[in-house]
């Protein structure tokens, strides 16, 4: 057994700083609480302005069934973002959903020889709504392979996707409105219940919850999910540890374009009939809630809550400016400043990050 002598030195004490370190910094405290802390600040902010009109609960039930749509698409951007990707195109291809759905189901056209009216299509209304996501999906297929064969920035490929979609959109409805002629069921996913039911939600609420711990669970417990970090936080990083990039990515792109497909069959069920000029200028705000809620638009952060509630800010923001008669062009003047500040904010942490703060 050996002893030390007095003349030689102890180790050295672990610094102070490293007992601390475990301790969680206010930053990121904040960064995690922020999407809710902004949330409840707008929902306090409009409350305060029109009460009355505001705070009530059929209002409430109506912002929830308003982000349905926007809510189930930002779960698709979610997974895309985090793996450092983009899809400008999909407010056209909801609305490409949306007419193909209603073409699919049985609708009414005249026929310009006699001038009667004719029915045309006729599947059931389950394998119209899925031949609607089918659609999406389509989508998600053409932009992956397009991203992931061609090697160009995603920002590019679905910028040129998202004119091309709403042209095909416009193509296949004639430039009008498509009326099918029995859409009452599907527009009961995002109709109101009665009191008296146990739905306490609508369908399309519910709808999006469920999808919602799904992609969570996806995205947490799956190889899938790890990959998508992997690809976003580093790319080179990613394929050097073996991670199928391009393959990933394609499937990334499909599965976000069936969330997509069932927005888009959401959104149609809310209209009732194929509309090629539906979701305009969607896709921002779809980006935006997922980029509110904490997303990284340089990739590998970012989750399904904090999406959710990006988007249940921008609907609060809508709907609180229509209570206030704001005019349409302040609506969107307040949606834009909301837009750069949340981008603002995701370069202000990708810095800190970067700077290890």
């Amino acid at each position: 057994m050996t002893t030390l002598s007095p003349d030689v030195p102890l180790p050295p004490a672990p610094p102070p700083a490293a007992a601390g370190a475990a301790r969680p910094r206010w930053g990121t405290v904040l960064a995690k609480l922020g999407p809710l802390i902004g949330l409840a600040f707008v929902v306090a902010l409009f409350s305060a302005l029109r009460y009355d009109t505001f705070f009530t609960v059929g209002n409430f039930e109506l912002i929830l069934r308003q982000t349905a749509v926007v809510g189930i698409a930002a779960l698709g951007m979610t997974v895309i973002i985090i793996a450092g990707g983009i899809d400008l195109s999909v407010g056209s291809g909801i609305a490409l959903v949306c007419v193909s759905v209603a073409l699919l189901m049985p609708h009414e056209l005249t026929d310009p020889a006699t001038g009667a009216t004719v029915l045309k299509g006729g599947l059931p209304l389950p394998l119209a709504a899925l031949g609607g996501i089918v659609v999406g999906m389509l989508v998600g297929v053409v932009n992956g392979a397009l991203i992931t064969k061609l090697k160009l920035a995603p920002f590019i490929i679905t910028l040129g996707m998202m004119s091309l979609l709403r042209g095909a959109a416009q193509g296949l409805a004639d430039n009008t409105m498509v009326y099918p002629v029995t859409a009452g069921f599907l527009g009961r996913l995002l109709m109101p219940v009665s009191r008296d039911q146990l739905w306490l939600l609508t369908p399309g609420v519910w709808l999006m919850l469920v999808l919602a711990a799904l992609v969570s669970g996806i995205l947490r417990y799956t190889r899938f999910g790890r990959y998508a970090f992997a690809i976003g936080s580093n790319e080179q990083t990613a394929r050097l540890c073996g991670v199928p990039v391009e393959r990933t990515k394609l499937l990334i792109y499909v599965f976000a374009a069936a969330l997509f497909g069932i927005a888009g069959v959401l959104q149609f069920s809310f209209l009732r009939m194929g509309d090629p000029t539906t979701a305009v200028g969607m896709e921002l705000d779809i980006i935006a809630a997922v980029v509110i809620g904490g997303a990284s638009l340089s990739g590998g952060q970012g989750t399904v809550l904090g999406s959710l509630v990006g988007a249940l800010i921008m609907t609060v923001v809508a709907n609180g400016c229509a209570k206030m008669e704001l005019d349409n062009w302040v609506q969107l003047i307040v949606t834009g400043v909301i837009i750069v500040l949340a981008v603002a904010l995701d370069r202000l942490r990708h810095r800190k990050s970067a700077a290890g703060e």
